[in-house]
Order: C-alpha cells, then sequence, then structure tokens
C-alpha cells in the first residue's frame, strides 16, 4: 500500500526546514526531499544577518514581511534550544551601517530619519561616536546608522534546528533523494518522481532557491528565479576586534561570530551555479575589509567558501500557490535575506497551506503568476 504523505516539501536548506518545522506542529504529515544534504547550499554560506532595516531601504510588501520575521527571533531561539537542544546562535548586538565618505553620509543621515517610524532606537553616530563604539574602524570612516536591534545567527545551526524540530514532531527527511517531475490527476498535483521511487501527497512545496526555475518549468511557467554566486572569507582573531557588525554599501560586511571567526563577504556575479572560490573575488574582499577595519590584514586566515543565492526579477520572493496546478506551492527567490526571512516563510506557507491565508493581502506581492508583469 502506497505511503500518502499531508505535504512533500522538495528542498532542505533553511526555508524548506522552517516550512516542514511549522506543518509538522500543526500534525501535518510532513517529508522533506533533499537532493543532497540539508543545509548545503546558500542556507550553509550565509553570514546569516537580521538586517531587516540595513539591507531594505524603502517601505514596501518586502520590507513589512522583513520586520515581522525579524521580530520572531528571539522567541524562536528559545523555542527550538527547548525542543532540539540547538543554539542558533542569536547574538543582538546590533549593527552598524558605514558611511565612508561625506557624500553617502548624506544619503544614510535620511535612511536614519526613514528608519526610526519603525524603530526610534535607530540613530546617526558621527565620526567620533562611531569610534567611540568600535576602535577597529578606519579614521575614514564618515559615520554611520546604528542600528542596535538588528543581530545574526548561525544558519547552519538554525536550519538544523527547524529540521530536528520537524523530526521530533513526525516528520520524516530523505536526503540524497532528488525530485525529477510531478505526478499529476485532474488538475491538481498529487505527488512526485525522485531517483528513489514515487511518493504520494497532498501537497507539494518547492523550496529549491537558486534552482526552483527549473523545477518548476516542468509545470509550463517560466518564473525569473536566477543564480547569485558569492564568495566569502573568514578571520579568526585571538581576541575580539569588533563587537557589532559592520554592514557597508560597497557589498561588504563584517560580522562577529560567537566561535571568534569574523565572516567577511560578500561577492555578486549573477547567472552562475560555479562553486569555485577566485582569487579575484576574494581579493576584493580583502580590499574592502582592510579599508574599514584596517586590522583585519594582520588576522590570522580561517577559510573561505561561496554559496549561489536565489535573486528575482523585481526582488521580491515568490511565496504562494501554482496558477494552474492545484497543491503545488513555491516558497523561493529569497536572494539575501533568506534567513532573516525564514520564520516568516514557513509560518505563512503553513498557514497558506492549511487555508488560513486565502485571502492575505501581504502575500499577493508574492504571488507566483506576477512573473509575467516583470522581465528579467
Amino acid at each position: 500500500m502506497k505511503k500518502i504523505f499531508n505535504t512533500v516539501i522538495i528542498g532542505g536548506g533553511i526555508n524548506g526546514s522552517s516550512i516542514a518545522y511549522q506543518l509538522s506542529k500543526m500534525g501535518r504529515k510532513v517529508i522533506i526531499l533533499e537532493k543532497h544534504l540539508l543545509a548545503c547550499e546558500a542556507s550553509s554560506a550565509a553570514a546569516g544577518m537580521l538586517a531587516a532595516q540595513a539591507e531594505i531601504e524603502q517601505d514596501g510588501p518586502l520590507f513589512q514581511l522583513a520586520l515581522k520575521s525579524q521580530r520572531m527571533f528571539s522567541t524562536l531561539s528559545s523555542e527550538l534550544f527547548e525542543y532540539t537542544g540547538i543554539d542558533i546562535e542569536y547574538v543582538n548586538k546590533g549593527m552598524l551601517k558605514i558611511a565612508e565618505t561625506e557624500e553617502i553620509a548624506l544619503e544614510v543621515k535620511k535612511q536614519v530619519t526613514f528608519q526610526r517610524n519603525w524603530d526610534p532606537a535607530i540613530q546617526w553616530v558621527d565620526s567620533n561616536e562611531i569610534r567611540d563604539m568600535e576602535p577597529a574602524l578606519a579614521p575614514s570612516v564618515a559615520g554611520g546608522m546604528y542600528l542596535p536591534n538588528d543581530g545574526h545567527v548561525q544558519p547552519i545551526k538554525l536550519t538544523q534546528a527547524f529540521a530536528k524540530a520537524a523530526l521530533q514532531f513526525g516528520a520524516e527527511i530523505r536526503e540524497n533523494t532528488e525530485v525529477l517531475s510531478f505526478i499529476y490527476e485532474q488538475g491538481k498535483v498529487i505527488g512526485v518522481n525522485t531517483n528513489k521511487g514515487m511518493i504520494h501527497c497532498e501537497q507539494v512545496v518547492i523550496a529549491t532557491g537558486a534552482w526552483a526555475a527549473k523545477l518548476i518549468k516542468e509545470t509550463g511557467l517560466d518564473i525569473p528565479v536566477y543564480p547569485v554566486k558569492g564568495e566569502c572569507f573568514s578571520v579568526k582573531p585571538e581576541a575580539p576586534v569588533i563587537n557589532t557588525t559592520i554592514f557597508s554599501d560597497k557589498r561588504c560586511y563584517l560580522v562577529p561570530k560567537q566561535n571568534g571567526e569574523i565572516y567577511i563577504g560578500a561577492t555578486m556575479a549573477e547567472n552562475t551555479f560555479d562553486k569555485n572560490v577566485t582569487p579575484g573575488g576574494i581579493a576584493t574582499l580583502i580590499e574592502r575589509a582592510c579599508h574599514l577595519v584596517p586590522q583585519i590584514k594582520d588576522l590570522p586566515w580561517e577559510r573561505v567558501w561561496c554559496g549561489i543565492r536565489p535573486q528575482t526579477g523585481d526582488g521580491n520572493p515568490y511565496i504562494g500557490e501554482h496558477p494552474e496546478w492545484k497543491g503545488l506551492f513555491i516558497a523561493a527567490g529569497h536572494f539575501r535575506n533568506g534567513i532573516l526571512l525564514s520564520p516568516i516563510t514557513g509560518k505563512l506557507v503553513a498557514d497558506l497551506l492549511d487555508g488560513r491565508l486565502a485571502d492575505d493581502t501581504l502575500l499577493t506581492s508574492f504571488r507566483i503568476d506576477r512573473h509575467n508583469e516583470f522581465v528579467h
């Protein structure tokens, strides 16, 4: 007799695991199918910043979604530790968005005024104040926006905690299991064909990040989810060099992790799945990082790595049901905000599959069939 699940989740990354966790808590019979290993792609490459107000600079559905998700992390951290014993290393020591010149300072000051509408604690700090906070910053830094409520987590541990908690609530996880196609019946998706056989279900969720477009194309739908390669490196000083996350608009960030490492990233190369780390990419990051924090050049080298982030044509993720095939859903295209948005994505998709969000206006901005309005 064939085994039928309520939900098949394709992809064992941060969002697939978060969705599995939320659905399993509802008592649904869930299975995660991962082509390789859990958290093996973007979820293991991210720095884990929860930078809702540093990265997103204008109001809109994505910004509001990010704020909601950011507020979930404190409770989520305790909840996941209680269920799994995994510490997701939630650190809430704030972030400094750096203005490297007086010209950039004018723009960042405007952002401070805007962002204080949602967090009155956000403030501008001048060149003297910012070095009082972070003495290692270069003398050339003109000031910055201090976001005391921006933090970071350890993405691999967060993904593992979501997955382990889902297991605690009865979910199944099958690694090294690739979904090859869907099983259809009367306008509905009722299962998947994998490299290890068929699996029947009531609903399917595609949460495969930058690879989502390839899989969903089988349904006759083209969505502009494309890969953006990012290279990173880390150093590991004997004593702390910075306390807060340092974020620059020049595509460089420095994130001090609990194990002593400072994560430094990330380059951006569009439309490639090549995960090779390049001397040119790392050299660019080293130059930018040393410009911000000169002491970086003398710190012990730790490691390099690379990840593939999923970007979309309009910069918004896809969260919703397929416009033609019932029972088929997607949650992909979170780009640089996958870790930040994982709690709210899990909750929204679980509620959507449970029939609780049929009229949610926020989700209209992330619907799957909006792709016809945007061309990449």
